[in-house]
Formats: structure tokens, C-alpha cells, sequence
């Protein structure tokens, strides 16, 4: 829906002298006005162009203005639709109220009565607009093929959108089973290229003197074995993405033939005599520093300059606050279908010890972990004991090494029950609180446990990281981790 949508006002009035009276208010303020006379019409303009705004008399000659005001809502549920009723007709416009309607006027109104109304209505709806956005933009839980709503991961969400539509090469850095071939993926499919090859070669899991013909293909002859010719990735990925995995274990005589191709996007198949013409867009990754084999003369400095134009560094699981556990949910749904095993969720406890340990392997030794508890364990939940070790015998002491305490800081009491029930009263009374209470509650315990980490206390109360900010802007409280 554009700005011009949002400023144009769908006015629904039977008698024409008044008509042209609400038109001229809603002129003299800009807006643009269409009028239509009756029930059908308006539902058959709605069908053809949203309003950004509706102004309904509810007395129509050929359909009851309820009737348009509910199929107006079914239809486009964020339309602001404000009704118009005559004196003796109050309850009418309160029942138009419970079903949806912004605001209602009373016959006979003024000019200014009108377009505060309609300046509200447009307003709210252009703030709604903006709040959607934004909680698209900062509450995504998954993006493609990723899972995770942390802060790092929405940067990379925004990052790979930006570049998805250019024609620029885009360097992936980060620590093995980070997800650089999810995020080339992604790139590939949220770009214009998304309808053509996607494809992608491992430079460290192709034998060296293999690696050139499978990026550039053969010809008939060009060695032994050559039965025929064959094209490499680079005709392949023609008009899609090349995806080079690895490229810091390209052997330094490749590199000088790949950064041709890059230069020019044309190379020459081995043992072949014409250069071929291909139009590919060219992403890399490593689990290395390139810098640092720049400087080691691992990896040619101009090669580089060329890949590395928009670099995405994927983070590794122990910087991404809660999305252990959400990945780990995803993970057991999926393997306990497939296993046909009765798992449904994680224990506290199991997900309290993901939590604490550091995953040097990332997503994918996390996926390891929960496909060998589900193939060796059954049962409704994954419990500790069925972790694997180390991650059995982890705890908050972990997490503690990760992010220690500020110097001075005092150690926190051992948890007794004598000590819980003196710190949590409700645990011991019998007194009904308000539900407000106890989620308050809830959610400052979980806080002082996670040494004010909103993520981690979110992801074990199992809610959004945005819910409890929101509460804490509510009850005023401050955030001191």
C-alpha cells in the first residue's frame, strides 16, 4: 500500500447534497476523496483498491451499513472505518463500535469534527504500518533457512537483504557450522538471480588438481579420464550464483585463473582453446582470518580486494544470546518426526545446560548433539541425563567464565528451599494474586538467575527477548546488566 493509498479517503453517503459538503472538508485538508452512493459500490471499490481510510453512513439504500462495516473489516482488517449515524441512532453506532469500527460521527457535524477524525484515523494506521515493520525487522525468530531471533542474527538478516539485490560479490567470514552456506543461500534466493542455479563448490573437499576442471569444466581429451566434455560450476551458475565454500584452501595457481574470471567473467575450460562468456555473482566464504592469509601469502592480496566487496560475518551460537534453544526445539521437532520418537520438548534443565556451554562447533555440533539424544533416548521431554558429555555435567558456572560478574560483585547466596521460599513468598502462600503479579514476578526471577541476560532469561521463560523489555518499560524497571 503507498503513501497516496494512505491518503485517499473512501466516503460511502447516499444523499448527494451532503456528499459534496464532506468532500470539500476532506479537499481543504488534502485528502484525495472517492464517493460512491451505495453498499455495492463500496464493496466493489474495496475489492479493486484499499483506502487508507473509510467513512461509512450507516443508512445506505440497498445494504444495512453494519453489514458493509463487517465485510469491510473481513476483507482488510487494518481499515480504519468510520460510520456516520444520524441522533436516534446512537446504539447503532455503538454496536458499530464492537465490531470494529474507529470512531462514529453524529449528524449534523462540523468540518473540523470530521477531519480530526479522519487525521487520527490515518495516523494510527500509518503508526501501526511502522510498528509492523519494525517487529518484522527485530522479532524474526527465523529468516530462510535460519532459526534464531538474537541480535547479532537480525544484523545479518538486514545485512543479507541489503546486498541480495546488487550485483556484488560478498565475502562470508565466521567459525565452521556458523551457517556461511545458509547465508549464500539466502542471498541467492532473496535476490533477482533467485529463478536461476544456485551453486556452490567446497574448495578444500576437492582434490587439488581436481578443483580447476570442476569450477571451470573440461574438454574431451584434456586429461586422462576426460571421457567427454563437461561443464564446471562456472557455466553451471550462468546467470545465477557461484558460490566458492573455502576459498582460503585455493591453491595459489587457481587463484590466478579465478581472479580473471571474477575480473572479467570469462575463463577458459581446461584443455579447451576458447574463452567462454558467463554472467554469474560471486559469493565466498572462509572459516578463516583472509587478512591474515594475505599476510601468510596464502592468498592473493588482489584476489582479496575483488571477493571480499560486502563482508558478512556470520556469528558463532555463543554470541547469539537465546537461539540455542530455539534452535534446539526446531532440531528435536524435526529428528523426532523423522526418528518417530515421542520427544516434544526440552526439560528446564537440559535447556539451562545448552545454555551454559559454549558449542566451539556452532549449529552444527548442536545438530550432532540432538540427533544422537534422539536416536539413543524416547520420551516426552529431553532431560540432562540424556545429554551427551560435556554438555551433561555444564552449568551456569560456564556462562559465568563467558561474561564474569564486575569485580566486587557478590557471589549470589546458595539457592536453598529455606532461601527460595524467602525469596519467592507466593511459593509458600495460599493467597490468590493477580496474574500480572506473578509474571512479574516470574520474570524478575529469571532475570536475577541470568545475571540480568534479557535473552537467556527470555529464551528459558520461553518468550520473546521483546516481551520483557516491554514489560520492564511498563513497570519502570531498569536493566543494570
Amino acid at each position: 500500500m503507498t503513501e497516496s493509498d494512505l491518503n485517499r479517503v473512501l466516503l460511502v453517503e447516499d444523499t448527494a447534497p451532503l456528499a459534496r459538503v464532506y468532500t470539500e472538508y476532506l479537499h481543504s485538508e488534502g485528502y484525495e476523496v472517492e464517493h460512491q452512493e451505495t453498499g455495492t459500490q463500496a464493496l466493489e471499490s474495496l475489492r479493486l483498491r484499499q483506502p487508507g481510510a473509510l467513512v461509512l453512513d450507516l443508512k445506505l439504500p440497498d445494504i444495512d451499513g453494519l453489514e458493509v462495516l463487517r465485510a469491510a473489516r473481513e476483507s482488510h482488517p487494518d481499515l480504519p472505518v468510520i460510520v456516520v449515524t444520524a441522533h436516534g441512532s446512537i446504539s447503532v453506532a455503538v454496536e458499530a463500535m464492537r465490531d470494529g469500527a474507529f470512531d462514529f460521527l453524529v449528524k449534523p457535524f462540523t468540518a473540523a469534527r470530521l477531519i480530526v477524525t479522519v487525521r487520527n484515523a490515518l495516523e494510527r494506521r500509518r503508526l501501526t504500518r511502522i510498528v509492523a515493520h519494525y517487529r518484522r525487522e527485530l522479532d524474526r525468530g527465523s529468516f530462510h533457512s535460519f532459526i534464531g531471533a538474537s541480535t547479532p542474527m537480525q544484523t545479518v538478516y538486514r545485512l543479507i537483504e541489503s546486498v541480495a539485490p546488487s550485483r556484488a560479490s560478498v565475502f562470508l567470514t565466521g567459525e565452521s557450522g556458523t551457517g556461511k552456506e545458509l547465508a549464500a543461500d539466502a542471498i541467492h534466493r532473496c535476490s533477482p538471480r533467485r529463478d536461476h542455479p544456485f551453486i556452490a563448490i567446497n574448495c578444500a573437499a576437492i582434490p587439488k588438481d581436481l578443483l580447476e576442471s570442476e569450477i571451470f569444466g573440461h574438454v574431451k581429451g584434456a586429461f586422462t579420464g576426460a571421457v567427454g566434455d563437461r561443464a564446471g560450476a562456472a557455466r553451471q551458475a550462468d546467470g545465477g550464483t557461484l558460490f566458492l565454500d573455502e576459498v582460503c584452501e585455493m591453491p595459489m595457481e587457481l587463484q590466478a585463473k579465478i581472479l580473471r574470471f571474477v575480473q572479467t567473467g570469462t575463463f577458459q575450460p581446461v584443455g579447451g582453446t576458447q574463452m567462454e562468456k558467463v554472467d554469474v555473482r560471486f559469493i565466498s566464504a572462509t572459516n578463516r582470518d583472509p587478512l591474515a592469509e594475505v599476510a601468510a601469502g596464502r592468498f592473493r592480496e588482489d584476489l582479496y580486494y575483488r571477493l571480499h566487496v560486502v563482508p558478512i560475518h556470520l556469528p558463532p551460537l555463543r554470541e547469539r544470546e537465546g537461539d540455542v534453544c530455539l534452535i534446539a526445539r526446531h532440531f528435536l521437532a524435526d529428528m523426532a518426526k523423522e526418528e518417530g520418537k515421542a520427544f516434544q520438548r526440552l526439560d528446564g534443565d537440559a535447556e539451562s545446560a545448552l545454555m551454559a556451554y559454549d558449542f566451539p562447533g556452532n549449529v552444527r555440533q548442536l545438530q550432532n548433539i540432538l540427533r544422537n539424544v534422539v536416536v539413543l533416548n524416547d520420551g516426552a521431554a529431553v532431560t540432562r541425563a540424556m545429554l551427551p558429555e560435556p554438555l551433561r555435567s555444564a552449568t551456569v558456572d560456564t556462562a559465568a567464565r563467558r561474561n564474569p560478574p564486575e569485580s566486587g560483585a557478590a557471589p549470589s547466596p546458595e539457592r536453598t528451599p529455606a532461601a527460595q521460599a524467602a525469596a519467592d513468598p507466593l511459593a509458600s502462600s495460599t493467597e490468590i494474586v493477580p496474574l500480572w503479579q506473578l509474571e512479574k514476578q516470574a520474570i524478575q526471577r529469571a532475570l536475577a538467575l541470568t545475571g540480568d541476560d534479557v535473552p537467556r532469561a527470555a529464551a528459558l521463560l520461553e518468550i520473546s527477548p521483546s516481551t520483557i523489555y516491554r514489560k520492564l518499560q511498563q513497570w519502570k524497571i531498569k536493566i543494570t546488566g
